[in-house]
């Protein structure tokens, strides 16, 4: 037999995503996402996802990333939040590391901070924006960020 999850229990798990990962960044990179989380970063960084694209700093809670809380077995990005970034290396977007708000450089610490790897695209994908490609200085807005926990087997 499966493990089968109620809602109420996937909701308690997303809320502690929103803890470990409050105040967070996503940081936007090229090519092919990682196997896991705790896997090296690949490709080139192309920026990082602040709100309203402010400065950030790891320990300070100034332009981290929230999120609403966890309705249904899913969380939302913060509706009052308004996640943006500006492009640092011009490329195409195909993946991201939400990172938590513990440390700058998280590459020596592949196992000790919380991250979570995902997707991009403008219609499918786990973080979604109107389009992938930047040059450098463009900015960027991210349309939707929803994480959702299902009972498949």
């Amino acid at each position: 037999m499966a493990f089968r999850y109620s809602t109420f229990l996937f909701n308690q798990m997303l809320g502690e995503l929103k803890t470990q990962m409050a105040d967070g960044v996503i940081r936007l990179y090229t090519g092919a996402q990682p196997l896991n989380a705790d896997a090296a970063i690949t490709g080139t960084l192309i920026g990082e996802v602040t709100i309203a694209a402010g400065a950030w700093a790891p320990g300070s809670a100034t332009n981290g990333l929230e999120f609403d809380a966890a309705v249904g077995a899913t969380i939302d990005k913060a509706a009052a939040e308004e996640w943006k970034f500006a492009a640092v290396a011009a490329g195409t977007i195909g993946w991201f590391r939400f990172i938590s708000n513990a440390v700058a450089d998280d590459s020596s610490q592949l196992t000790t901070v919380s991250r979570l790897d995902g997707s991009t695209g403008i219609t499918t994908g786990d973080m979604r924006m109107s389009k992938v490609t930047y040059a450098i200085g463009e900015t960027g807005i991210i349309q939707t960020f929803t994480i959702p926990l299902t009972n498949i087997n």
